[in-house]
């Protein structure tokens, strides 16, 4: 019987910095969806604009880090510092073997669920990734603690099946939407608190 070759496993790819085309293998795991390539490639644009490409004294805050494709991007292009928080073993055990992999000591991979935990990290960040699972509402909840963790000029970036340019969108006071967009279903921005420096 002719041996059959194995189906290789979903990826993504690092856009650029240090670690540029580096494949990010996506963990089978129910609801996990990484952020597609060109929708990074927008949001680090953005960012790159924004930060005046400079990335060297960057704290960054990777909440359900899934593949880890915002912080590795991060990290890739001299983010000083990323905290992934990721609960999935599967998910987790690919973020261990990524970080290895590239020697991402910048990096710290922590385990547990990050709605549970956010109280607990410590701030400021300049910048705080946030793309949790859909249909759970969780924006409304973790917007408001991010509020504490952020820099003066921090930034959120978030993804949602919702979107960002409803004025009526209670769960958005209190921030400013600095850039959005929308790539299929998913509605992607970057925030601001209101009172911001950088506004």
């Amino acid at each position: 019987m002719k041996k059959q070759n194995a189906v290789p496993p979903r990826q993504v790819r690092i856009i650029g910095g240090d670690w540029k085309r580096t494949p990010l293998p996506v963990a089978t795991v129910d609801g996990l969806r990484p952020t597609p390539d060109r929708v990074r490639e927008t949001v680090f644009n953005w960012l790159e604009h924004l930060q005046l490409r400079r990335w060297d004294n960057r704290r960054c805050l990777d909440l359900f880090a899934g593949t880890g494709a915002l912080g590795f991007e991060a990290a890739s292009r001299g983010a000083a510092e990323v905290l992934m928080v990721e609960s999935h073993p599967a998910a987790l055990r690919h973020l261990h073997a990524t970080c290895d992999k590239l020697g991402a000591t910048q990096v710290t991979i922590r385990r547990g669920d990050a709605l549970a935990q956010i109280s607990a990290f410590y701030g400021p960040y300049d910048l705080v990734f946030l793309d949790p699972p859909y249909g759970l509402n969780l924006l409304p909840r973790l917007l408001p603690a991010c509020r504490r963790l952020l820099a003066p000029a921090g930034l959120v970036y978030a993804e949602s099946d919702q979107p960002f340019t409803d004025g009526d969108a209670a769960w958005l006071s209190g921030w400013n939407v600095v850039r959005a967009d929308k790539a299929g279903q998913v509605h992607y921005a970057l925030l601001s608190l209101a009172d911001s420096p950088a506004n």
